[in-house]
């Protein structure tokens, strides 16, 4: 995250950082990267808006023309709830499917 901000050209330079990060991760960097004009944005989905996107990716799906089983890394029973926790805790799983019936 750091290198990534710290790489962008002054005053115009943007960073996008994605994703969520570790949870013991820190974000330090001098406070001129900032007063040069550096931008520095985060996301979690993008630009992605559930209301207005969502029925064209269940369209996509429904079509074949989405595969999102080869994102699901793990499946787990709700009992066993926790091990789903590790998995995305550890960075081990990109995407975890909790069974509610199993």
């Amino acid at each position: 995250m750091i290198s990534a901000f710290e790489c962008v050209h002054d005053g115009w330079g943007v960073a996008v950082l994605l994703g969520v990060p570790n949870k013991d991760d820190s974000f330090k960097t001098h406070p001129m990267n900032v007063l040069n004009e550096k931008t520095l944005k985060g996301t979690f989905f993008g630009n992605y808006k559930p209301r207005s996107d969502l029925p064209s990716v269940v369209e996509k799906y429904m079509n074949k023309e989405l595969e999102l089983e080869k994102f699901i890394t793990h499946e787990v029973p709700f009992s066993e709830i926790n091990k789903a926790f590790e998995y995305m805790l550890s960075g081990a799983g990109l995407r975890c499917i909790i069974r509610m019936g199993a």
